[in-house]
């Protein structure tokens, strides 16, 4: 039996890769995942979303048998992740850690030495260090020490050990943090290759626009909570057919602009700190002409304004809320997550 039938045998033991019902975990008075229900469909890429401090790693952490839950219930293609956390993890894999033994030795020592940990015999396990060193553009880098590694190279070889095993579900926290475009749409590709193999793969992400190439479905979590869960389209029309964006021309304008554009429209606004941009859902795109006249009779004047299909982040902030200003660079991708990487 090979890799891809052993992958379909294991998911035909489950209807779902993962299925998990009110997940609690608490530190103190905080509860950092507050009753969280998901269900992933097997062979598919799941997404989730949240901002910083969230509660998405701790999820993950949960899922992966890493964290106890202190309340509700989880289970891997079917096997419980607190009774059975031994199967469990002969089912997963797991990147968000630096995947090395040594920093002194190279790469290919370092998977070669995971390979033999995994119980691969000394040759398998050399030519599956230069199969995944091929795969992901390290090559050139195989003999050199990881000491010696850039940030994108490190996080490329922590998704090559953790494939070694090729396990049916990988657990991915954002992988593709700190790579350059290129380096990502490669890592991407591998993701989808891991798909088309048989695997599932539960991905979180600081790029929603990587969830929005990736994803078949996403789990939007703000305050521990699952707010919003769907496929990228469902999830886009959920806040109407059209969005306003908006851009007042003196920043002090910002807030009474805001107030008026929530009046007029009827609807909950955001501001993209990044952009300084108002964002709203408009259904009815005949209200603009009323909001021009308002914003003109309370003195008002605009830098910029459209009315723009739905995106991603427009999903995003309109779920969250305003909690997404102090995670400004949430959007753009360049925050940093909080919470911490997997252990």
């Amino acid at each position: 039996m090979n890799q891809v039938q052993k992958k379909r045998s294991v998911q035909d033991k489950g209807s779902y890769a993962i299925e998990a019902h009110g997940l609690v975990k608490t530190y103190g008075s905080n509860r950092a995942v507050d009753g969280v229900d998901l269900k992933v469909g097997t062979g598919m890429i799941y997404g989730v979303l949240g901002p910083n401090g969230a509660g998405k790693t701790t999820v993950i952490r949960m899922l992966a048998t890493l964290l106890r839950p202190d309340a509700g219930s989880a289970r891997i293609f079917g096997h419980d992740v607190v009774k059975e956390p031994q199967i469990v993890r002969q089912l997963i894999g797991v990147t968000g850690q630096y995947a090395s033994v040594d920093e002194s030795l190279s790469a290919t020592e370092n998977l070669i030495i995971f390979s033999r940990l995994l119980g691969l015999g000394r040759a398998e396990s050399r030519n599956k260090a230069e199969e995944l060193l091929e795969e992901f553009g390290l090559t050139e880098a195989a003999k050199r020490p990881l000491k010696n590694f850039s940030g994108g190279m490190r996080r490329r070889l922590d998704l090559a050990a953790s494939l070694i095993a090729q396990p049916p579900l990988i657990f991915l926290d954002e992988p593709t943090t700190g790579l350059d475009p290129r380096t990502r749409n490669q890592m991407w590709d591998t993701i989808r290759r891991l798909v088309n193999t048989g695997s599932t793969v539960l991905l979180t992400t600081q790029y929603l626009e990587e969830a929005d190439q990736l994803a078949d479905r996403i789990a939007v979590i703000d305050t521990g909570k699952v707010v919003a869960e769907g496929t990228v389209d469902e999830l886009k029309a959920s806040v109407g057919n059209s969005s306003l964006h908006l851009k007042v021309l003196n920043p002090k304008d910002m807030g009474n602009a805001r107030l008026i554009v929530e009046r007029v429209l009827q609807v909950r606004s955001n501001v993209s700190a990044e952009s300084a941009k108002i964002m709203a859902p408009m259904g009815d795109v005949d209200r603009v002409t009323d909001l021009l006249v308002a914003l003109r009779e309370a003195g008002i004047s605009l830098l910029e304004m459209s009315v723009q299909k739905p995106t991603l982040d427009e999903v995003f902030l309109t779920l969250t809320g305003d909690g997404v200003k102090e995670e400004a660079g949430y959007a753009s991708g360049s925050a940093k997550n909080k919470e911490g990487v997997l252990a």
